[in-house]
Parts: structure tokens; sequence; C-alpha cells
């Protein structure tokens, strides 16, 4: 009984603490790609930039990729200025 007790919390903790696709931070532009074993990967996406993306991959032996559910900020509606009124 211990064994199985035991066997699934550790289930349950590999859950938990093994981070996964769907928990990549998806606030920024690049992600930092590492793979995790067996066609796992983990998406890092927290770089504003190649140049910021790139030590962390390298340092990982991953690499970097466009960040695929970056929305970007929101489209500002386009303002006119004044019209000018033509005088004769």
């Amino acid at each position: 009984m211990r064994i199985i007790t035991l066997t699934a919390a550790l289930f349950i903790a590999a859950l938990v603490l093994v981070p996964s696709q769907a928990q990549a931070k998806d606030s920024d532009p690049w992600c930092a790609v590492y793979t995790a074993g067996r066609g796992n990967s983990y998406w890092d996406c927290q770089y504003s930039s190649f140049e910021h993306c790139y030590p962390a991959a390298l340092a990982n032996r991953g690499f970097c990729n466009h960040n695929p559910r970056y929305e970007g900020p929101p489209a500002r509606p386009k303002t006119h200025g004044k019209r000018r009124v033509k005088q004769h």
C-alpha cells in the first residue's frame, strides 16, 4: 500500500512541477524553446527580442522562435487631425 501511495504522490508532483507548453508565458513576441525529451518541449516566451532570447536558448541547448500565441499590443483607432477649412 505504501508503494502505491508513494507512486501516486510522485506522479502528481511530476504533473504539477514539470512545465508544459500550456503553461508558457505568452506576453512577449520571442520564445526560447527547450527540448524536454521524447518529443516534449517547453516554450519560455518572455523575451522582447531575438537578442534577449538567444543567450538563454544557447545556455540551455534550445533555440529561439517567434511566439505563435503573441497578439501584440491592441491596435489604436486611427485619429484624424482637425480638418482645415479652405478660405477663399
